[in-house]
């Protein structure tokens, strides 16, 4: 590998910037029109409609087994919601003035598991539930899925364990809803994952499995053991398609949003939307859903840690899994807990390759500094994964300028997708708002 990266130093200059940890912008020049790229990547529409049919169907049990989402009758969706404050003073921090709306996507807030991981993570338990429950005759066609919400179904899904590698939000997400319904939950925790997130998941009954390394080596230890365990699902947030999908329908709820809030998306009036990245599933879904949404017209990039800059590493160097940020030296050590993952998923990596308009890196200190900004100017709190996304309007100005003309960038609409931190505990807000300056 040592051979490999230098031969990669001189042909991708940028790779010396993410070495040095620099943050670093980098605009995708393999990124084609939405129609090859969404061909190119082995899924399809019907998937993803697929995917809101069974959240529909499941969204009376959804509704009793959790109260918070009663007024959503039963669906796991956030707000959309602009943010002129946090604008204006970004706009004085930067140094120059982002044209047309900047708005807070809040899945940082999404009923149930308080992250983005809500949607991914139960639509993988629900679809494991659906196919279990007609296995057993627990479901027949046309009923009424509230009926899982019962003890005899409970008892049936008992004989049955879901197990999930997690720095987290995926693990709690997993483990809430796998729980309510009454699945046996094991949840293999990296080294980064926070205390309180374990304690959470030990309190709704989960069993927890903690390690001393990094993301992917919880991740290979829980795939592993799984294998060994009969009746076991094991969500794997590096391969599964069913994540994917599950983060997919975001796409066209987003543009429901945007239609309600008269918010126009067409040739001059770009969207650009700045997603938080970690492994890739989250974000590379929720993108893949965009892009079907809204076609040419909508531009994603992903944000990244300095210190762990895995999907942006991957796609540059094209060897996506075959790389890690270890290999360049960098130690995965990140505030923000998760994003901190030293190798990307192969499958979101190749499959999103062609439909990622650019990644960019924050340092710990930018994103502590992020979090207090939100936090003083518009009084939501986030986690510093989810801050990654603040700075993207800003941070891509210049790359934006050039690939769009001036009246474009008026008309444009920018969406920062907040990822975590509607569960973080007080004592937890405090001492990030305390590191952030605040």
């Amino acid at each position: 590998m040592t051979t490999t990266i230098a031969m990669l130093r001189e042909t991708r200059p940028l790779l010396d910037d993410l070495v040095a940890m620099k943050e670093t912008v980098w605009c995708n020049p393999d990124i084609t029109s939405a129609e090859e790229g969404l061909r190119y990547s082995g899924l399809t529409r019907r998937d993803v409609q697929s995917a809101e049919q069974r959240l529909t169907r499941f969204a009376p049990c959804l509704k009793q087994l959790f109260p918070e989402t009663a007024a959503a009758e039963g669906m796991i969706e956030s707000e959309l919601v602009d943010i002129p404050a946090l604008k204006a003073a970004l706009n004085q921090k930067y140094g120059h003035a982002v044209p047309g709306r900047v708005m807070l996507k809040k899945d940082s807030h999404l009923p149930v598991a308080g992250s983005v991981k809500a949607r991914g993570g139960i639509y993988e338990v629900l679809t494991w539930a659906e196919h279990l429950a007609f296995r057993t005759g627990l479901l027949n066609p046309h009923d009424d899925y509230s009926k899982l919400d019962s003890d005899v179904a409970r008892q049936c899904f008992s004989d049955y364990e879901i197990a999930v590698g997690s720095t987290g939000n995926l693990g709690l997400s997993i483990g809430l809803m796998g729980k309510k319904l009454g699945f046996r939950v094991t949840v293999h925790m990296s080294a980064d994952a926070k205390a309180w997130k374990k304690a959470l998941l030990r309190e709704c009954g989960a069993n927890v499995i903690e390690y001393q390394d990094d993301y992917s080596v919880a991740v290979s230890h829980g795939r592993e053991a799984a294998k060994h365990h009969e009746n076991t699902l094991f969500v794997d947030d590096e391969h599964s398609r069913t994540l994917f999908l599950g983060y997919a329908v975001a796409g066209e709820r987003l543009k429901k949003q945007c239609d309600e809030q008269g918010i126009i998306v067409d040739h001059e009036h770009p969207l650009f939307v700045y997603l938080p990245c970690g492994v890739g599933g989250a974000p590379g879904g929720i993108s893949f859903g965009l892009k079907l949404a809204f076609g040419d017209n909508v531009h994603c990039f992903f944000a990244e840690p300095t210190h762990s800059p895995c999907m942006f590493l991957g796609v540059y160097s094209g060897l996506h899994d075959q790389i890690s940020v270890q290999d360049i030296g960098l130690d995965n050590h990140t505030v923000a807990d998760g994003l901190a993952v030293g190798r990307a998923s192969g499958f979101v990596g190749k499959t999103m390759a062609r439909l990622i308009s650019g990644y960019y890196t924050q340092s710990d200190e930018t994103l502590l500094s992020l979090l207090g900004d939100v936090w003083r100017h518009e009084n939501i709190f986030l986690e510093p994964s989810a801050a990654a996304s603040i700075s993207g309007p800003w941070v891509t100005a210049a790359e934006s300028a050039k690939s769009f003309s001036a009246q474009q960038l008026a008309g444009a609409t920018h969406i920062l997708w907040a990822t975590g931190g509607g569960m973080v505990p007080q004592a937890e807000r405090e001492a990030l708002l305390l590191q952030s300056g605040q």
